[in-house]
């Protein structure tokens, strides 16, 4: 799996230069996105199928301030996943390899109705890839 790479944008940096802390929550989910399309079950494709995936909780530790210009790696693991529920960690790095942020997002899988599915009943291919992108902290 290959990390996400992204250079920080002017818009996304604060009166000091640094990037605004809401901003991480941003680089969690292209990220996010992007580690599922590697993995051959992209957000869109789940969509289509009827299996929504809002985020029910997020923890984050902002370790290093970074700015304009500077790029971030971020690297993205299934940490947790219980059929109606998945936990994802990230962990940013700069450029020096320093650890920059970290953070857990935790979703469940909804149907469009709303209502809690387990995606080994509903939705088995896409069971079986999460199953296999499971890694331990």
């Amino acid at each position: 799996m290959q990390d996400y790479i992204r250079k920080i944008n002017y818009y996304e940096t604060d009166k000091m230069g640094i990037t605004h802390h809401s901003n991480y929550v941003r680089l969690m989910e292209e990220a996010r996105v992007d580690f599922l399309e590697q993995a051959g079950c992209s957000y869109e494709s789940m969509e289509k199928a009827g299996i929504i995936s809002p985020v029910i909780g997020i923890e984050c530790q902002y370790k290093k301030p970074t700015t304009f210009g500077q790029s971030v790696r971020v690297c993205v693991k299934i940490t947790e996943y219980k059929r109606v529920k998945l936990t994802f960690s990230y962990t940013m790095l700069d450029e020096n390899d320093q650890v920059v942020f970290s953070a857990k997002s935790h979703h469940c899988f909804v149907n469009s109705s709303g209502m809690p599915i387990a995606l080994s009943k509903h939705f088995p291919q896409y069971d079986e890839i999460i199953k296999n992108y499971v890694s331990e902290e």
